[in-house]
């Protein structure tokens, strides 16, 4: 596979790293980095020689924090780019090898609840904004948060769009170690994929499969999709990012 500058793959032992690499942008990321992530994790998944995924970031500002909207938006509603084709499929929800997401700074939480593990900075804060900018995240995030959290907390997270703190993040359960320092978010994430790859490989898939599986959110990604194509051809959804890239509050209709 090919690596981007602002996305790097490489391969320690029985673990890939995966990095969000484009700091000057707070990570966010462009349909070219969106391609790599996805390449990287099927190279992931059909190495037999790889048992765990740890998906890292450089800079302290943000992990990642979503699509940079000026080359993200323009391509989703032409309808040049998809970002998943298949409505059964989301982030990482036919791999059953484990995935650490190491973070620190801002990040959003679409791709870390579909991640197995997590391990964050002190700094670090979670969100998922769209509903702010009149739209909605069609990453299979309202299928899995009420599975991951409390209805409530769930539910705070996706309708007021405002960031849960790290430490926040870590008493509701999405976070499983917390650090104090950016220095020691991935040292601490490969201590803990270390000790997965101590384990049986074929047991620790197996249990995971299990477990999602078992789940059967399938057919609940697609109904995410459906209605998100509502949201995404409505009025708002147009006026939302536009009042973003002008600096302005949104004038919703509702439409």
């Amino acid at each position: 596979m090919t690596e981007s500058a602002d996305f790097l793959y490489e391969k320690q032992g029985h673990i890939a790293v995966m990095t969000w690499n484009r700091p000057e942008k707070r990570n966010s990321f462009t349909p070219q980095m969106i391609d790599d992530f996805y390449a990287a994790f099927t190279d992931f998944n059909d190495d037999s020689d790889l048992w765990v995924a740890i998906l890292a970031s450089t800079g302290d500002q943000a992990w990642c924090s979503g699509g940079d909207l000026d080359a993200m938006i323009p391509a989703i509603t032409s309808g040049e780019f998809k970002i998943n084709e298949d409505p059964t499929k989301r982030c990482y929800s036919d791999i059953f090898k484990p995935i650490i997401c190491a973070v620190n700074g801002f990040a959003t939480l679409e791709l870390v609840v579909g991640a197995d593990l997590c391990v964050a900075s002190e700094n670090a804060s979670f969100a998922l904004g769209e509903v702010r900018w009149g739209m909605i995240p069609a990453g299979g995030s309202h299928v899995r948060l009420p599975h991951y959290l409390p209805w409530n907390v769930a539910m705070e997270v996706l309708l007021l769009g405002r960031p849960l703190s790290a430490q926040r993040a870590y008493e509701v359960g999405l976070v499983n170690r917390l650090v104090p320092s950016v220095d020691e978010v991935l040292p601490t994430a490969m201590k803990l994929a270390e000790q997965v790859c101590r384990n049986g490989p074929l047991a620790v898939r197996t249990a995971k499969e299990i477990a999602l599986r078992s789940r059967n959110e399938e057919l609940a990604f697609v109904l995410e999709n459906a209605l998100f194509q509502r949201v995404r051809e409505s009025e708002d959804a147009q006026e939302g990012p536009r009042a973003y890239m002008e600096k302005r509050h949104p004038r919703f209709t509702g439409r």
